[in-house]
């Protein structure tokens, strides 16, 4: 998969109207590249993002947008020390949906901040 590949990212099931799904993974891109510090799968079905702490507020407009239109979606912030903590969990049948997240974090964070 490339960079700017999303196999998995967007399920069928997601109401955000085609042409705007690429956008939505841009911002995602965005805020994986820039603001993750570090990261945990912590299980098959969970993710935890640690981000600066400037970014909660982004990182939580971005959440409760993409819950908008994939309802199976479930984010929380806590704190981190000075950080913040982003967990992402999804129901087990829609760990590949997750599975693909944790590539395009793992992708942002080899590409370093833009």
């Amino acid at each position: 998969m490339t960079f700017d590949e999303a196999p998995g990212w967007v399920p069928d099931s997601c109401s955000l109207p085609t042409v705007e799904q690429p956008l939505r993974v841009a911002e995602f891109d965005r805020l994986f590249g820039q603001s993750v510090l570090g990261w945990d799968r912590a299980s098959a079905t969970r993710l935890d993002l640690v981000l600066t702490a400037d970014a909660e507020d982004y990182a939580r407009d971005l959440a409760a947008r993409e819950v908008g239109c994939c309802s199976f979606f479930r984010f929380e912030f806590d704190t981190a020390g000075s950080n913040v903590v982003m967990r992402i969990e999804v129901p087990a049948s829609r760990a590949e949906v997750l599975d693909a997240v944790t590539e395009r974090v793992d992708a942002a964070a080899a590409r370093g901040p833009r």
